[in-house]
């Protein structure tokens, strides 16, 4: 098995299975991961605490509805 095939398979070369190979595939994992990271991305480039309603415009939740 080529070294490159192995990488993609998850196994090493004695044929047993790599742990810590982690393929994403679950689509609302990967979503959950790009908010993250959003987050992340925006916290580290903040010289401030993010405010909730920053936080909520990353993460794209919508303020709620006020009753009147």
């Amino acid at each position: 098995m080529s070294e490159e095939r192995q990488a993609t398979s998850g196994q090493t070369e004695a044929g047993v299975h790599d742990q810590f190979d982690v393929t994403l595939e679950d689509a609302d994992l990967l979503g959950e991961v790009e908010l993250t990271t959003n987050l992340i991305i925006a916290a580290s480039e903040s010289e401030e605490h993010l405010s909730n309603d920053e936080i909520d415009r990353i993460l794209g939740v919508a303020p709620p509805r006020r009753e009147d």
